[in-house]
């Protein structure tokens, strides 16, 4: 019998709230301990599979969008770069965000050949590298102006690793922008699949890889030798008609589970039960489901000489007492 409405009981609640929180300390611990979660050759297939599907552009919605967001954060610093570098291209999402007076020339770095094929139509002047984005960047210290990254470093192993190795290539005052899935992403879709195999295989398995906590992102920048860093999030909800379209859609994303203990079978049963539990628990009145994308995005500055530098202590010459006697003298002058 498939598990529908009674799901919202309140110790099933609590049973879901635990295993978030297991989860969350389980992605916090094996992201900064370099563990070898991901199989990288898995990963470059199912991109290179995802890139052949005949209509494979109609799945590059949430990567078009969080890539414009990207470069509106590019955009914001006024400066032109000559060089720079995109980690994990793919179809060149990025690259099609970026213009001529911005940068002069765009290093796309990517594992899955298929992929870089499809990266046509771009404004400035590119060289396509296809390399492991794990292994050492094939590039000289202080090569690049400006390092760029979106929805990529979540499939790689050693991520703090990665980003020392962007700290080398970047040249003093370089800035590297990223985007990174955060850790609520796809909860809705965890937590049913975890429940449907919880009854009716009496035990679950990881279905979805784990993703960063946003407190971490800091502290890995810093590690990697980066300074000025700036966080920030959104959360983008994207409706869908049930969780089988939600995951055909992950599959032509490329975005299928690539760690090494996934479960390589997920019964029919299973699967139906999460598809109720998902309806049951989230979905929308009109009968869709939402899907949540935590998008954590980063930015850092390599450090350098011309930078502004923080007053020593104690420098300041006003006190925070006398905040309410500005706004009061300011009132009066209006």
């Amino acid at each position: 019998m498939l598990i529908t409405t009674c799901c919202r009981c309140s110790h099933l609640q609590q049973f879901i709230r635990r295993i978030k929180y297991q989860t969350r300390h389980l992605t916090t611990t094996t992201q900064v301990c370099n563990m070898n979660i991901f199989d990288q050759q898995t990963k470059i297939h199912q991109k290179n599979m995802a890139a052949q599907l005949p209509d494979h552009q109609v799945y590059d919605y949430l990567r078009d969008e969080v890539a414009e967001r990207v470069a509106d954060r590019l955009a914001d610093i006024t400066r032109f770069f000559p060089k720079a570098l995109d980690i994990g291209a793919g179809k060149g999402y990025l690259a099609k965000q970026v213009h001529k007076d911005e940068v002069g020339h765009l290093y796309l770095l990517e594992n899955s050949e298929k992929m870089l094929e499809h990266c046509t139509d771009v404004e400035v002047e590119t060289t396509k590298i296809i390399s492991n984005e794990e292994a050492i960047l094939p590039f000289e210290n202080d090569y690049f102006d400006l390092a760029v990254s979106s929805l990529s470093m979540h499939w790689i192993n050693d991520l703090p690793g990665i980003l020392s190795e962007v700290t080398r290539c970047l040249k003093d005052d370089g800035v590297f922008i990223g985007a990174i899935f955060g850790t609520d992403t796809l909860y809705e879709l965890r937590c049913s699949l975890q429940l449907a195999e919880l009854e009716r295989e009496g035990g679950f398995g990881p279905h979805i890889s784990p993703f960063t906590e946003m407190r971490d992102i800091g502290t890995l920048l810093q590690r990697a030798g980066m300074n000025l860093t700036t966080i920030d999030f959104d959360e983008i909800t994207i409706d869908y008609p049930s969780i089988f379209e939600l995951m055909e859609d992950l599959k032509g994303m490329g975005e299928n589970n690539a760690t090494w203990q996934r479960k390589s079978i997920l019964h029919r049963d299973t699967l139906f039960a999460a598809s109720a539990i998902y309806q049951a628990m989230y979905g929308n009145e009109d009968g869709s489901i939402p899907a949540t994308y935590q998008i954590l995005y980063m930015i850092g500055w390599k450090p350098s000489e011309t930078q502004s530098k923080p007053l020593e202590r104690g420098s300041a010459t006003m006190n925070f007492k006398d905040l309410t006697n500005v706004v009061e003298l300011e009132k009066n002058d209006k």
